[in-house]
């Protein structure tokens, strides 16, 4: 791929409308220390020394689709609560829109909380509400509301209850009969509910689970074989698989690629699913060629792992590297 067709493509994605269907959340971090272990249990003392949130899950989506220069508007369901009240004002903080978010009676807006200490994970506690929401048409009269002005539609599940079977098949459904592309980070749950989608992007385990069998990773006719009858099954277009630190698989109709992981000084994988969704659903937009979707979304998610916590893809580190990497 020659430069001016790396430059035109990230050119591109700043005349984008990116439509992010999912669950959002609050990622919390404690920072601290370790010095000793507890005089009361085998465990670590960690003492903080700060604290932050940041927007996970759907919003950290919304983060990587505004870092790469396109315009997200982010459509979920939180609760009535004080951690509901703080994600919105994350999202304006970062001035992205509130316009397409919902609040439901009663319910918990999901926070995951990681206590770090030497850029490593040491604990995560997470306090969620995992049931389907009530809102569904609610929810999907917004999404029809914005539908007709975006380029793309991610739908971005993490098992939270935002994105019910019904939503799921309406918005496919919906979006199929005016030409706008679909991909789908799925999760076990509704694994099956994404028939029709333009792009199905599982990883390995949510692929053994959802499809329920037994894969070898390092058997790669064996994932050619699974991906062409889950594209099948699925009736999408491509199937994005990522394979964390082996990289990623590009099944379509007629061609199957595996694309290996650059080397990379690898401090946290938390969020790169995030950044290779956004990556690939501005490429989906472009109708860029399948196998150099998948490589920019490999560049980019190997990228954010090199950081500690989750962190939206930097589009100028993005662009050096595709520059070296395309054409090299």
């Amino acid at each position: 791929m020659r430069k001016e067709k790396i430059i035109q493509l990230f050119d591109s994605f700043k005349n984008m409308k990116v439509l992010i269907v999912g669950d959002a959340m609050i990622d919390a971090y404690m920072w601290g220390k370790i010095e000793r272990q507890s005089p009361e249990a085998p465990v670590p003392v960690v003492e903080i020394e700060k604290h932050e949130n940041r927007l996970g899950g759907a919003g950290n989506v919304a983060r990587n689709i505004r870092s790469l220069g396109a315009n997200p508007i982010l459509c979920s369901v939180l609760g009535d609560d004080y951690k509901g009240k703080h994600l919105k004002e994350l999202l304006e903080k970062e001035d992205l829109s509130t316009n397409g978010i919902l609040t439901e009676s009663g319910r918990k807006t999901t926070i995951k909380t990681r206590v770090i200490s030497e850029n490593k994970h040491q604990l995560r506690i997470d306090e969620e509400q995992v049931n389907y929401i009530q809102l569904e048409k609610d929810l999907l009269n917004l999404v029809y509301s914005n539908l007709l002005d975006v380029d793309v539609v991610i739908l971005q599940d993490y098992n939270k209850g935002v994105l019910t079977p019904f939503v799921i098949e309406s918005i496919i459904q919906k979006a199929n009969k005016i030409n706008i592309p679909t991909i789908v980070d799925p999760k076990t749950k509704n694994f099956r509910s994404y028939k029709n989608c333009t792009m199905f992007k599982p990883n390995l385990k949510e692929i053994k689970i959802g499809y329920n069998i037994n894969l070898d990773e390092n058997n790669i006719s064996e994932i050619s074989s699974v991906t062409k009858d889950l594209l099948q099954m699925i009736n999408a277009k491509g199937i994005l698989l990522t394979l964390s630190e082996k990289g990623v698989c590009m099944q379509t109709a007629d061609n199957f690629t595996h694309t290996k992981a650059e080397k990379r000084n690898i401090i946290d994988v938390s969020g790169a699913g995030d950044t290779v969704i956004s990556t690939a659903a501005l490429c989906l937009a472009a109708k860029t060629d399948s196998v150099i979707l998948s490589q920019f979304a490999n560049l980019a998610g190997g990228l954010v792992c090199e950081k500690v916590g989750v962190v939206p893809i930097e589009k100028s580190l993005l662009l050096t590297s595709a520059m070296s990497y395309f054409t090299n």
